[in-house]
């Protein structure tokens, strides 16, 4: 297990549709196990592998967000089984010090796959399904900045252009999140 950085936006991988993953073999679950412990060393929510530069569709969750055993999803696939919504604050360790209100499905059913390539699904309301479904947007290309509203988007490119940790590269259009 390694502590690995992670792209900032700007960084195309994070805009790219991730691949499905096809091998359930020792390095998925190594890049699982990569991205457990760099999730862990930063204290956020989740971690998708395009965040460490790796265009997979698989993402971790943070254990204190979850009351199963799962904490990380291969291959997701989600259904809402709802039109609930939720606000809430938002960030993302690809956009650090960034935070703000995002609209959300309040309630995720997430299938997919574990590292060794079972059948799992994980039910989640509130943060977890707001987790899920930030993380399964990263897979898509999709990050928190493209949904919000105009006059946020255009607040929190001002912000991303004045941050420090920010290289100057050209910040990448705005997508609407398919989910």
């Amino acid at each position: 297990m390694t502590v690995l950085p992670i792209r900032l936006i700007g960084d195309e991988v994070l805009r790219a549709q991730a691949e499905p993953v096809t091998d359930f073999d020792a390095e998925l679950r190594t890049l699982i196990a990569d991205l457990s412990e760099t999730l862990e060393a930063t204290g956020g929510a989740g971690l998708a592998a395009p965040q460490l530069g790796v265009s997979l569709r698989v993402f971790a969750i943070s254990p204190k967000i979850t009351d199963g055993e799962i904490h990380h999803l291969v291959n997701p696939v989600l259904d809402f089984p709802d039109s609930e919504d939720q606000d809430g604050p938002e960030g993302c360790l690809s956009i650090p010090g960034v935070y703000l209100d995002t609209r959300r499905r309040r309630n995720v059913i997430a299938k997919g796959f574990s590292a060794h390539g079972d059948p799992v699904q994980v039910v989640g309301e509130g943060l977890l399904a707001r987790c899920i479904q930030h993380e399964t947007d990263h897979l898509d290309g999709v990050l928190f900045v493209d949904r919000q509203r105009p006059e946020q988007r255009d607040r929190l490119l001002a912000t991303i252009r004045e941050a420090s940790w920010y290289d100057g590269a050209s910040l990448p259009e705005v997508r609407v999140s398919p989910h």
